[in-house]
């Protein structure tokens, strides 16, 4: 399966604590996932080999909400 970038627009990420919990949920989903996070923006880029629907979900479990 091939590597690619998928970006989401993640809401109530304030704090270092939320980019770890966001960035394990990822991990959990692809341990090799590499995920970059701005937490100013909102954004949220994982290069993973995992499906976007899989990702997303992880994010929303960890109570975050995918807005895009």
């Amino acid at each position: 399966m091939a590597i690619t970038t998928t970006t989401f627009q993640v809401q109530g990420m304030t704090c270092g604590h939320c980019e770890r919990a966001v960035t394990q949920a990822m991990q959990q989903i692809d341990p090799t996932a590499q995920v970059r996070i701005n937490r100013a923006s909102g954004q949220v880029d994982v290069d993973s080999t995992a499906p976007r629907e899989a990702l997303a979900a992880a994010i929303v479990e960890e109570g975050y909400a995918v807005v895009a």
